[in-house]
């Protein structure tokens, strides 16, 4: 028989755990510049089709696109968020334009993909992989796609790890990834990189999961990166 005081004590822990759930999420929704659209949804691994809206930006006459505090005088402004623990996903803007927006509660774990013509700026398309329990063949099919002269810009959502091999990795080591040989187990990690590009493109920020230090028990923090990629006269 459960003591009705055991039992009154599991009830306090749940309500705690929901309030302080429900608190993480509203804290990372307002955390950054990035601002919904309208972006339709799709299957993991496959290449998404999405409608795409200018960023919201209100720092200011002198501000850059995605929310940059400066203006990209001469390039691509661009700013990625990994996502939070498994209940935010991740962001990604290029440009001015919101190409993946956050999500709350679900959305797009393990691995999530944009890919850019250098010569223009115009999206090419889109995809994520689950690498938790996903096929990661279907990720490297991926990679062998994207064609020459293409900027490739990455963001984790939970764990972008377990299923991710050896050539998979060494296929984004090619586009000018140093950590993703290192990524592990629920790591934190967004990247800018480029195939075969005329202009050397390397951003990229890791956080690893530690729980003697996350900020989130299981997960680490979510990470932020942001710059300009040079435009090609």
């Amino acid at each position: 028989m459960i003591h009705p005081r055991k039992d009154k004590l599991r009830f306090v822990f749940a309500v705690v755990s929901f309030i302080i759930f429900t608190s993480l999420v509203l804290r990372l929704l307002q955390t950054n510049e990035f601002k919904p659209t309208n972006i339709m949804e799709r299957s993991v691994g496959e290449e998404n089709p999405v409608e795409l809206k200018p960023d919201s930006n209100k720092n200011g006459p002198h501000a850059g696109k995605c929310g940059l505090a400066a203006s990209c005088l001469s390039g691509f402004a661009f700013k990625i968020a990994s996502g939070a623990t498994n209940a935010v996903g991740p962001q990604i803007c290029f440009d001015g334009k919101i190409i993946i927006e956050k999500t709350v509660g679900h959305g797009r774990p393990g691995i999530t993909i944009v890919v850019i013509k250098e010569t223009t700026g115009e999206l090419i398309k889109t995809a994520t992989y689950n690498m938790w329990n996903g096929d990661v063949r279907e990720l490297i099919e991926f990679l062998k796609s994207i064609e020459d002269g293409s900027f490739v810009l990455m963001a984790t959502f939970d764990d972008p790890a377990t299923k991710l091999n050896e050539e998979a990795r060494n296929m984004i080591a090619e586009f000018g990834s140093a950590y993703v040989s290192k990524l592990k187990f629920r790591d934190n990690w967004v990247f800018v990189g480029g195939k075969k590009t005329m202009t050397q493109v390397s951003f990229e920020q890791h956080l690893k999961n530690d729980k003697s230090i996350n900020q989130y028990g299981a997960w680490p923090e979510m990470i932020e990166m942001e710059g300009c990629i040079p435009r090609l006269d």
